[in-house]
């Protein structure tokens, strides 16, 4: 059956797509992860959303280009955002982009693809220009909070896919090793591993909490060091790339 990515992308009864903690927390500090490795030049957002991310984005590039499946999520980017972004509502497999790119990232979007390492590869030979960087970001199966709930029985296993992620379009979650196999699959060349934020509650729990004075802004400092000791403890696993063996 063809996906519906406007579909996925829709809150249900018991589960959001994207929460507060991923707006007010883990956006910031991916941000902060990315930065002291931006080059010059011009940025490619694989899996924009509704544009929330690529707006923190702004202040560090000028030219900015936005691939996202979803045409109901184009379309509210387009509204808060105007102009001053390219948008192009595609597939990534059907994508076909104007030139390559000094900056390419994509945040939370790999565990949704159908092929990732096809993608990878596109990236790879394609997209990324002469010492270019990819910013690649996914939710990590190792997290405390994920082991926590197979521990109390509500997930059968690090990596499961729960009916409502499965709801939202992922079909897999990663841990940093098999991250790194995909990407090394596609030809691309790790040079960096980390991750980003330690992080023990689930999103639900972070939301309620970041409505109370419980939690510092040097507490969520402290989880965000915490989590460049520990990154297989984190929220997310990132990995910078640049582009290894090329077809041809």
């Amino acid at each position: 059956m063809p996906r519906n990515y406007d579909n996925e992308l829709r809150d249900t009864e018991d589960h959001k797509y994207a929460y507060g903690f991923d707006f007010d927390v883990m956006h910031p500090f991916m941000v902060r992860s990315f930065a002291p490795f931006f080059n010059p030049g011009n940025l490619l957002e694989l899996g924009s959303f509704k544009g929330d991310f690529t707006q923190r984005l702004m202040p560090c590039f000028d030219d900015i280009t936005c691939v996202e499946a979803s045409a109901a999520a184009v379309g509210e980017a387009q509204q808060k955002l105007g102009n001053r972004i390219s948008f192009i509502n595609a597939r990534f497999e059907d994508a076909m982009l104007p030139s390559r790119y000094d900056n390419i990232i994509m945040t939370h979007v790999l565990e949704h693809l159908d092929d990732p390492v096809r993608v990878l590869r596109r990236i790879n030979e394609e997209w990324l220009a002469e010492g270019g960087r990819f910013f690649l970001v996914c939710p990590n199966a190792n997290a405390p909070s994920r082991q926590i709930a197979v521990k109390m029985g509500l997930i059968s296993h690090n990596a499961a896919v729960t009916p409502a992620e499965a709801e939202h379009g992922h079909l897999r979650t990663y841990s940093l090793d098999t991250l790194e196999r995909d990407a090394v699959a596609a030809g691309l060349r790790v040079i960096l591993r980390s991750g980003i934020f330690f992080k023990a509650l689930a999103n639900f729990q972070w939301d309620r909490l970041l409505q109370t004075d419980i939690v510092s802004k040097e507490y969520l400092e402290g989880c965000y060091a915490l989590g460049q000791q520990y990154p297989d403890l984190c929220s997310s696993i990132f990995l910078l790339c640049e582009s290894g063996n090329r077809a041809g």
